[in-house]
């Protein structure tokens, strides 16, 4: 009983507020009090009020929210609640929330201090926590968009989603806007050019929007450097199909009088310099067909040589052509004639578009963090302390995943429109794809150990990959040893345990023969695994993203569909090279899609910076502070080297770094 100080923050979107009435209940550990106050939000502030209550309550544990439709529904978002005990030396609780409140029940809100089941000796949170899973169960449901390509979050539409799952009203509005300005200039590039001849490189530059990215014109300017075709491998859009060579490739077929070439070759698979490419999963995919059209892919084998100076060269390509089944597919070489030699470096770079978007991108990036999402809000209550960890990189991940697949790989949408693997070769690539995600690749340590970069000097992409991994990980560490005493903490924790299982075994189809757990043994075990969904959600998502505006503007350098099928012989010609190039209107397509996606969001929130505070007690307060901490100097150290490098890494730049899958 006595005086409580009670604060109420409301979000600072622009309908976060209500003008409907909202009514609270303090329950504590001996009781439960309705508070006389009555209060309409506002956007944007917290309000504070005293009120008196004649009953004992105890320590606090939960705030109970109503909101009291009067008229028409107003959604009020709420942030937190903070109740301050009676008296001066009154202790102060934090009820943190980030969650739309509806007219539709009352909503329970606990204390913020994280909890297992087995932290919870009394029992107090027994039933809210059953409770609270039970509801969630029934709004996040799985569903199979495709079959065999790992599952999502059920719903046909972005009405079907949740509304916490939604985007705020700026981003809906930045995101809605920048397509409708994205549509609206490749409507009037199309009718520039639409009489326009196409009949040179040059002719590119119609399309190419100047001044949205410094790398983008150097692209323009260098794309036909075989150093920087090598480049790309490393420090590009897609750095994860490079993996040095332990012995040549059972597939690379070299026609006769090449013994010079592979005696190179071999020379440098034992020195430990050799390194490859292969595109081999888009074997046997049936490429698109568009506007009548038949579009056209390959599978490429790329053999590159990394130079002492950190330079990586391509020596050979080798285009295997679909459907042909040469004994012996030409191998293209740097002393080929210019033109031959560019139209082959271009189908590997087409090619690595295709991989780039569906293996690396969606499924690894989009469709994992959905999977990741979808499990944690149906097994792991608000209390739990890996939900506290995990949600503030889970943000707005459902509705971008469902927009792409209602706008990018949907029928008819943009893949189908312009893409070689579009009209269902997409999702073949997808299904395929799938069944080779191993855990181990989604681990930065393993990853690049396996694909032997580490220690390789001018792979900026593996050294910013594993500094910040190593962050994230002593973060999740940090955390994790703070509510798990031992190991046996860790086995006991069924909501735990759940959640593990239902990702391998529901979300990823049955995992566990590519090394994906389905449960946890020890603390180790469990901060690897969670360190692996954030970065997963974050500096894996950012390396493979961001890059998009930088390397794909320029259309020839990743071209997104090829007209013609490969060469078969070295006699090419400019004119066959740009009839296999993409057209002008699948360039402009190709334009408009990349800075829509490749822009800077003005609502982006970098890795770490979340201003949501779903812990608390002090201890946790400082973990977080620490890994803000350690990821500012990272900041720091990638910028002063980058600033001495011609071409700046900066993907994995912590400050540039999304918080979570928003774009």
């Amino acid at each position: 009983m006595g005086r409580y100080r009670v604060r109420v923050a409301t979000g600072s979107s622009v309908f976060a507020g209500s003008k409907n009435q909202v009514q609270l209940w303090l329950v504590g550990e001996l009781g439960e009090a309705a508070l006389e106050l009555r209060l309409r939000p506002c956007r944007g502030k917290e309000e504070e009020f005293n009120v008196e209550v004649s009953k004992v309550l105890g320590p606090l544990l939960f705030v109970k929210v109503r909101k009291h439709r009067i008229l028409t529904e107003d959604n009020w978002f709420c942030e937190r609640i903070t109740v301050q005990g009676p008296g001066d030396s009154g202790v102060e609780a934090t009820f943190p929330c980030y969650r739309w409140v509806l007219s539709d029940g009352i909503l329970c809100i606990p204390e913020g201090t994280a909890r297992t089941v087995r932290n919870d000796p009394q029992g107090f949170f027994k039933k809210y926590r059953e409770e609270e899973l039970e509801e969630r169960k029934k709004k996040y449901s799985w569903n199979s968009w495709k079959e065999n390509v790992v599952r999502t979050v059920s719903g046909a539409g972005l009405s079907d989603l949740p509304l916490d799952e939604r985007f705020h009203e700026e981003k809906r509005i930045d995101f809605e806007c920048s397509l409708a300005k994205g549509l609206t200039d490749l409507a009037i590039k199309d009718t520039l050019n639409i009489l326009s001849s196409w009949k040179t490189l040059e002719d590119f530059n119609r399309i190419f929007w100047c001044g949205q990215s410094k790398l983008a014109e150097k692209v323009r300017d260098l794309w036909k450097e075989d150093s920087f075709f090598g480049y790309q491998f490393l420090n590009g859009a897609n750095p994860m199909l490079l993996r040095r060579s332990t012995k040549l490739p059972a597939r690379l077929k070299l026609p006769p009088g090449s013994e010079d070439l592979q005696a190179e070759l071999e020379r440098h698979c034992q020195a430990g310099s050799l390194f490859e490419a292969d595109f081999s999963l888009l074997d046997g995919i049936q490429a698109n067909v568009i506007l009548c059209c038949q579009q056209y892919l390959a599978a490429p084998l790329v053999m590159l040589k990394l130079e002492p100076d950190g330079t990586l060269l391509p020596m050979a390509i080798q285009i295997q052509v679909p459907g042909v089944g040469l004994p012996n597919p030409p191998v293209f070489l740097p002393s080929d004639p210019p033109m031959t030699w560019l139209l082959a470096k271009a189908w590997v770079r087409s090619s690595d578009f295709q991989l780039h978007q569906l293996q690396f991108h969606l499924l690894r990036g989009h469709l994992m963090a959905e999977v990741i999402s979808v499990a944690t809000m149906r097994c792991l209550p608000t209390l739990h302390p890996i939900f506290k960890i995990l949600i503030p990189h889970l943000r707005y991940t459902m509705e971008i995943n469902i927009r792409a697949r209602t706008g990018l790989v949907s029928n008819g949408g943009v893949f189908d429109q312009v893409v070689s693997t579009g009209g269902g070769g997409h999702v073949t690539v997808l299904q395929k794809a799938g069944k080779y995600l191993q855990y181990r690749s989604l681990c930065p340590p393993y990853d690049l150990a396996d694909r032997g970069l580490l220690g390789v000097s001018s792979s900026y992409y593996a050294q910013d990959a594993l500094r910040v991994w190593d962050i994230i990980k002593r973060y999740v560490e940090g955390i994790v040893y703070l509510y798990y005493k031992g190991d046996e903490d860790v086995e006991n924790d069924t909501e735990l345990q759940v959640w593990c299982k239902e990702i391998t075994e529901i979300g990823l189809h049955g995992a566990q023969d590519r090394e994906f757990p389905t449960s946890f043994h020890s603390r180790e075990e469990l901060c690897w695994f969670v360190a692996m969904c954030i970065f997963t959600c974050t500096g894996q998502h950012s390396s493979v993203h961001q890059g998009q505006l930088d390397w794909y503007a320029w259309v020839p350098n990743a071209p997104c569909t090829m007209r013609m099928p490969p060469p078969t012989t070295k006699d090419v010609t400019l004119e066959m090279v740009m009839a296999t190039l993409p057209n002008f209107h699948q360039a402009s397509l190709q334009m408009s899609l990349t800075w829509q996606l490749g822009r800077a969001q003005p609502n982006m929130v970098p890795l770490g910076q979340h201003k949501e505070e779903y812990f608390s007690g002090s201890a946790a307060l400082a973990v977080l502070n620490r890994f803000r901490e350690e990821l500012a100097v990272l900041d720091k150290e990638i910028r002063e080297r980058n600033s001495k490098l011609d071409l700046p890494y900066e993907y994995l730049q912590p400050s540039r770094v999304e918080n979570s899958v928003t774009i």
